[in-house]
């Protein structure tokens, strides 16, 4: 792949990711690929993100959005919003506890992890409605807009995007912007949805339609608050973002880059050659997710002032 300003490639897989990379394709994948429905899916993840606690060192408790997670050194301004990936269907706050804890503790910042509204119980745009109000919360508990920093895993970091393009519109952007493996199309018209089938290690390209059919019920799938490869961007604040060249969901980070620059942002995308849809949610086991709280770190340390 040719080099292109503000992109940046790793080198090839860690050994540790290649097996975690072996597992999730033979034992994950299959079961994703074979999940009824919602129900099922809410069990798995539970059970699956209960093997990864918060980090040693990291204060977790409730706060009125979700839960907070203190670092055990804070070092830094700025708070990081983050909103949970899960499909929309799934996930919540302590789902997301190593990963959000491993952020507190490279950045030295606070996080907090937001709740919204899940599907199909409640269709988009409710966890867009959600996630704007959470933003307006901040503000109502003192936090000014430039002090807040969003962040987001797949479709959190869709999530994360369409309230980005509203906030905008609105005049009250935030500091900042990072996405680990953002779902930003919800009409799969990416070309690797197709070119990656094969290749995803976690994803089954083939249960999209499902997944997208839970989120959207009767509503457009190219709705910005769902789908922000559709919003438009006034003068978007820095972002940055980190894939695997082998997702599925690849072109929905790239795309959104074009598109971010396009609108005048300032973006870096961080690719890994191979790796699981969102590697970070594992916390530090992994060498790559270390590198991607390093790189989220020093990515907030050089926002301008």
């Amino acid at each position: 792949m040719q080099s292109k300003p503000g992109w940046r490639a790793s080198a090839v897989p860690s050994l540790r990711c290649t097996v975690v990379n072996l597992v999730a394709r033979h034992v994950l994948r299959a079961q994703l690929a074979r999940t009824p429905g919602p129900a099922e899916a809410r069990r798995d993840f539970n059970l699956f993100t209960r093997l990864l606690p918060c980090p040693s060192g990291v204060e977790m408790r409730p706060h009125p959005l979700g839960l907070s997670f203190a670092p055990p050194e804070p070092r830094a301004s700025g708070t990081i919003l983050y909103f949970h990936g899960g499909g929309y269907i799934c996930g919540a706050p302590q789902t997301h506890r190593a990963l959000a804890g491993c952020l507190a503790r490279a950045t030295g910042r606070q996080v907090i992890t937001a709740r919204y509204r899940l599907a199909p119980e409640h269709p988009a745009p409710a966890a867009f409605d959600d996630a704007l109000c959470a933003f307006d919360a901040m503000e109502e508990m003192g936090t000014d807009p430039t002090e807040i920093i969003l962040g987001g895993d797949s479709a959190g970091g869709g999530l994360a995007l369409a309230l980005l393009a509203r906030l905008c519109a609105d005049g009250r952007r935030p500091r900042a912007l990072f996405a680990f493996s953002p779902w930003t199309d919800l009409t799969a018209s990416g070309d690797s949805i197709t070119a990656n089938a094969a290749r995803d290690r976690i994803l089954p390209a083939d249960r999209l339609e499902d997944l997208v059919s839970f989120v959207t019920g009767d509503g457009p799938r190219d709705d910005p608050r769902v789908s922000p490869h559709f919003a438009s961007f006034d003068a978007p604040p820095p972002v940055m973002m980190q894939v695997a060249r082998t997702e599925i969901l690849y072109d929905d980070t790239r795309r959104m880059a074009e598109k971010l620059r396009a609108a005048g942002g300032d973006v870096t995308v961080t690719e890994v050659e191979d790796a699981i849809h969102v590697w970070p949610l594992l916390g530090n086991r992994l060498p790559e997710g270390r590198r991607s709280f390093e790189d989220v770190a020093a990515f907030l340390d050089t926002l301008p002032a």
